[in-house]
């Protein structure tokens, strides 16, 4: 029985591999034949696989550099996330500002975070001796927001309780105030004026990079009390940045902060929140929603190369059902049944779709190498998308090839063999 088994066993490996050496030869013989035959089948799947390498590192990206607010933090601001142009002028008329007063009340009433801590940004200039810098963000923060923020720093230290309760011009500089304004020169220690006021550097962040083309490096961290010395409590643009204790206690932790801020502008059951809520995960819901509409076009463009594609496999081996008749009822006078002759064009048809499926893998990567080195834009290639792309186009080999496969099947072995005779 095992014998019987062995030997059955290597008759399939035979009439598998037989086709696919065939289909290889031809192949080989027809290049430009064969890979005009492929185009819509390499275009398909190279597409297809340079759209999901450009979502996930998009997703990436987002994660990193634009929707990371720092571990387990949101912020309170004086606006959610408004995509709506009517929604947003809405939410000018009735959101208030958010106040120093609004962020001592949930630092000294929220029970579920583990730190509650207050930054405000503005735009000023930057000089040291004989240089100068337009458009620093200069940015108010309490020493807690070193502990939540992403920024690490590299030298010196960060802004301290200290530097806060006693207003002292402190302030801890960003890599791009470092090149343009101490080129060559250690900036610690060393003083620099910010809109006009003498600040002592104590300490120098570690670079960051740009994010959508824009430097995240650009900034002067300052005292929130020196801040509110130097610009008042009027400014626009606080956020109170809220630290949960774990991943887990997000959704509570916002929904205590929700509640508190209701309490605090006393907002009755069915009023609309005058504030808004934002974590990493509403930015990355949002980008995820524009980039649907993105794949979804991707997918309606794939789609439409894979029937190109498959049609003209089908035609081909059409094509060479007709060519090959006379093979085909020598083979069946032989005692080929009608699996066996199914099974040779499937698998034919198979490998060409397969090697088409490959050549787009490799296109698909050279666009993303190219991409990411002459492009901004980040892209990342999966395994899970090349074996996505590799089995998608190999389907489409066995189904635009069952009908030349049938009808090669059916064909009459006497008819056949008279065929060209």
């Amino acid at each position: 029985m095992r014998t019987f088994l062995r030997t059955r066993m290597k008759h399939r490996r035979l009439a598998l591999r037989e086709p696919a050496v065939v289909a290889l030869e031809t192949m080989r013989a027809h290049k430009m034949r064969s890979f005009l035959t492929l185009l819509g089948i390499i275009l398909s799947v190279a597409t297809l696989i340079v759209v999901v390498s450009l979502v996930r590192g998009m997703n990436m990206y987002i994660a990193d550099r634009i929707a990371n607010m720092g571990a387990n933090v949101f912020l309170v601001n004086q606006f959610p996330l408004i995509t709506d142009q009517a929604e947003f002028i809405k939410a000018m008329r009735k959101n208030r500002q958010i106040s120093y007063e609004d962020f001592e009340y949930l630092r000294d009433n929220m029970k579920l975070a583990q730190a509650v801590g207050l930054e405000v940004r503005t735009f000023g200039a930057a000089r040291y001796g004989g240089q100068n810098m337009s458009d620093v963000n200069i940015r108010g923060v309490t020493a807690n927001i070193g502990d939540m923020d992403v920024e690490e720093v590299a030298t010196g230290r960060y802004i301290t309780d200290q530097d806060d309760k006693h207003r002292t011009n402190v302030t801890m500089i960003g890599q791009d105030v470092v090149n343009k304004l101490f080129p060559g020169i250690d900036p610690m220690g060393k003083s620099i004026q910010l809109d006009g006021r003498e600040f002592q550097i104590v300490g120098v962040a570690k670079p960051m990079g740009t994010a959508l083309g824009q430097s995240q490096d650009n900034f002067a961290y300052i005292p929130i009390g020196t801040y509110m010395r130097i610009y008042g409590h009027q400014q626009r643009g606080w956020s109170i940045n809220v630290q949960a204790p774990g991943p887990e206690w997000m959704a509570r932790s916002q929904e205590e902060a929700r509640t508190l801020m209701r309490a605090r502008r006393h907002l009755r059951p069915g009023d609309e929140d005058t504030f808004g809520i934002l974590a990493s995960q509403s930015l990355m819901d949002l980008w995820n929603q524009i980039f649907a509409a993105i794949a979804a076009s991707a997918v309606g463009i794939v789609s439409v190369f894979l029937v190109i594609g498959g049609v003209v496999i089908m035609n081909v081996m059409l094509a060479s059902v007709t060519e090959r008749t006379r093979e085909i009822g020598v083979r069946k006078s032989l005692g080929a049944t009608r699996r066996d002759i199914l099974m040779q064009f499937l698998v034919e048809t198979c490998v060409m779709s397969a090697v088409g499926g490959m050549m787009g893998v490799a296109l698909a990567w050279i666009i993303t190498v190219v991409g990411n080195r002459a492009s901004p834009l980040p892209m990342a290639m999966p395994l899970s998308a090349i074996v996505l792309a590799l089995t998608v186009s190999t389907a489409v080999g066995v189904f635009f090839g069952l009908y030349p496969a049938r009808k090669a099947a059916r064909l009459d072995p006497i008819e056949a063999l008279r065929y060209e005779t």
